[in-house]
């Protein structure tokens, strides 16, 4: 079940309460939570995912709580309702193991950095199969920028991962349109992006060409 943490005002199509902070969608119209049935639950915020998961287990009702993201266009998920019991036994059992928990964080962060690394590393090797005349430090530059964990930006995508050429070229563009031409500043004189692209564009081809050729 779903309930939404809503951007704009809304009232109960039931008790006509407003406004609301959280509302269920039923047949289209906003409930709140007490004419929702789930005016008994409490709020647990995203953030910890062993107690939000225990708390789910144990409790015999509960809701996910999202609300939209306007730059992302998507809903995204701010915790969970869970019964109050439910809540105080799950926070019993992260009592009990935390130490473990705690010991196992940081193995897996150990494991992660290690393969962010490597992967780095491996994109770094083939920004310069494909430009060998990038300079190195810059290479390793934008392969750390576009492998970043859990930024979105292009070396974390599917295709990234699997050496792409084309997303690993995007990459190398999306820098080069930075910091080798006046891209940055045409946007901040309010010239619109499309023509602010356009007006790079030459230049961006011309530094790829010579980086795929073999000039530094």
């Amino acid at each position: 079940m779903l309930v939404i943490e809503p951007r704009r005002r809304h009232r109960c199509a039931d008790c006509e309460r407003a406004p609301l902070a959280r509302l269920v969608l039923d047949t289209g119209a906003p409930r709140c939570l007490d004419c929702a049935d789930l005016g008994h639950l409490v709020f647990l915020p995203r953030g910890d995912t062993a107690l939000t998961r225990r708390a789910r287990e144990e409790s015999t009702l509960s809701a996910v709580v999202v609300r939209f993201n306007r730059r992302r266009r998507r809903y995204e998920r701010q915790g969970v309702l869970v019964e109050e019991a439910a809540l105080a036994v799950a926070e019993e059992r992260c009592l009990a193991d935390a130490e473990a928990r705690a010991r196992r964080r940081a193995r897996d962060a150990l494991r992660r950095a290690a393969e962010d690394v490597r992967f780095t590393a491996t994109l770094e090797a083939e920004i310069l199969r494909l430009f060998p005349g990038c300079p190195p430090e810059r290479a390793h530059d934008i392969a750390l920028h576009t492998s970043l964990r859990g930024s979105g930006r292009v070396g974390r995508s599917a295709a990234g991962r699997a050496l792409d050429e084309e997303a690993l070229t995007a990459a190398v563009r999306a820098s080069v349109r930075h910091l080798d031409t006046p891209y940055d500043e045409l946007l901040m004189a309010r010239v619109p992006r499309n023509r602010a692209r356009a007006r790079v564009a030459a230049r961006i081809e011309g530094v790829l060409a010579g980086w795929a050729e073999g000039w530094m």
